[in-house]
C-alpha cells in the first residue's frame, strides 16, 4: 500500500513540476502580489480616517484649526452643500467639518464607527464644536455594505463557476467530443454564460430577499434597475472568466489566473470600504474592473434612489465589457486538450 501511495505521490509531483506555467505561477505570483499590495496599501503614515474639510483657506495646511494637525486622518477639501453632507450619509467620508464658522460645525452619521472615533478626536481639540446629524435617514453601514458582499459573492461564482469548469471540460476530453457536433464555439460560450447567469441571479435574489427582510435593508430606488445592474454585471464577470478559460489546459493555472482577477476586484472595487481620498491612479485603475461599476451603480440605486438614466455610464461600461469579453472568448476558444 505504501509503495502505491508513494508512486501516486511521485507521479503527481512530477506532473506539477513539468507543468511549467503552473510552477512559475505558484512561485512568482505570491511574490508579485505581496509587492503590489505593499506598494498600494502600506504607505508610511497612511491615513486611517477620511474627513471632509470646508475651510476659508485655499490650502488646508494653512488653516490654523488644531484638528488639522491630527495624524492618520486624511483631510479632503470639500464644498459646502448637500453633496458633501450626502457623502457622510453614504459612509464615503467619516466626518465633515466646517471651520469657517465660530464655533466649528461638523456633520456626523450616527451609524458610522469611524465617524464616532473621529468625532472624539475633534472634541478633544475643539470641545465647543457643534454637532450636526445628517439630515433625513442616515444610511447604516450594513445598508452600504450589502451590495459589496453580494457583488463579491457574484464575482467568485462567475469566475470560478465558469472558468474552472470549462478548463476541466477541456482536460477530461468533454470538449473534444462536443467538437464533433455542429455546436460552434460562440454557441457553447453563450450557453455556459446563460446557464451560470440563471444560477447566479436565482441565488443572489434569494439571499438579497432574505437579508432585506431580516435586517430591513434600505431600498430607495427601483428593483428593476437593480436587476439590470446584476444581469449586466454578472454577464461581464462570466465573460471575463470565459476569456481566461478559452485556451488554458491546466486547472492550477486557471485557478491562479482567476484569483489574480478576483483579488484586485475585492480590494479595489469598494467591497468593504470606499476609495474616497485614495490616489487618483488607484481610482482610475478601479474603473477598469467590472465589479467597481456593479457596486457603484447598485449603491446609487439602493441608497440614493438613482434611476436607469443616472446609472447609464455604468450600464454601458458593463455591456461593453460583456460584449468585448464574449467576442474574445469565442475567437480564442480551443476545443482540444494539448
Amino acid at each position: 500500500m505504501i509503495q502505491r501511495i508513494l508512486a501516486v505521490f511521485t507521479a503527481r509531483n512530477l506532473e506539477f513540476i513539468r507543468d511549467r506555467a503552473s510552477l512559475a505561477w505558484n512561485l512568482l505570483v505570491p511574490v508579485g502580489l505581496v509587492l503590489a499590495l505593499g506598494m498600494i496599501f502600506s504607505e508610511e503614515g497612511r491615513p486611517r480616517f477620511t474627513v471632509g474639510a470646508i475651510s476659508e483657506y485655499g490650502m488646508l495646511a494653512e488653516d490654523p484649526h488644531p484638528f488639522f494637525a491630527t495624524r492618520f486622518i486624511e483631510f479632503l477639501p470639500a464644498e459646502a452643500g448637500a453633496e458633501s453632507v450626502q457623502k457622510i450619509g453614504r459612509h464615503l467620508l467619516d466626518l465633515l467639518v466646517d471651520t469657517r464658522s465660530s464655533p466649528t460645525r461638523y456633520w456626523l452619521n450616527p451609524d458610522s464607527p469611524n465617524g464616532y472615533i473621529v468625532e472624539r478626536l475633534l472634541l478633544q481639540v475643539d470641545p465647543g464644536a457643534e454637532r450636526q446629524i445628517v439630515t433625513g435617514r442616515a444610511v447604516r453601514y450594513v445598508d452600504w455594505l450589502l451590495p459589496g458582499v453580494l457583488g463579491m459573492n457574484m464575482m467568485f461564482s462567475c469566475l470560478f463557476g465558469v472558468g474552472y469548469v470549462v478548463v476541466r471540460y477541456r482536460k477530461n476530453g468533454f470538449l473534444k467530443r462536443l467538437r464533433a457536433t455542429p455546436l460552434s464555439a460562440l454557441e457553447f460560450i453563450l450557453a455556459q454564460a446563460l446557464s451560470r447567469l440563471v444560477i447566479i441571479m436565482s441565488a443572489t435574489g434569494i439571499v438579497f430577499t432574505g437579508v432585506t427582510l431580516l435586517l430591513g435593508i434600505a431600498m430607495a430606488g427601483s428593483y428593476l434597475a437593480l436587476a439590470a445592474v446584476a444581469v449586466l454585471g454578472s454577464m461581464a464577470l462570466i465573460s471575463l472568466a470565459l476569456v481566461v478559460a478559452a485556451r488554458i489546459d491546466s486547472e492550477e493555472l486557471a485557478s491562479g489566473l482567476l484569483n489574480l482577477l478576483a483579488w484586485p476586484m475585492m480590494l479595489l472595487s469598494g467591497v468593504f470600504y470606499s476609495l474616497e481620498g485614495a490616489n487618483e491612479w488607484l481610482r482610475a485603475l478601479a474603473l477598469i474592473l467590472p465589479l467597481t461599476h456593479v457596486l457603484s451603480a447598485a449603491r446609487a440605486i439602493m441608497i440614493d434612489g438613482a434611476g436607469l438614466v443616472d446609472i447609464g455610464p455604468q450600464l454601458l461600461s458593463l455591456a461593453g465589457m460583456a460584449t468585448l469579453f464574449i467576442g474574445l472568448a469565442a475567437a480564442l476558444f480551443k476545443w482540444r486538450f494539448n
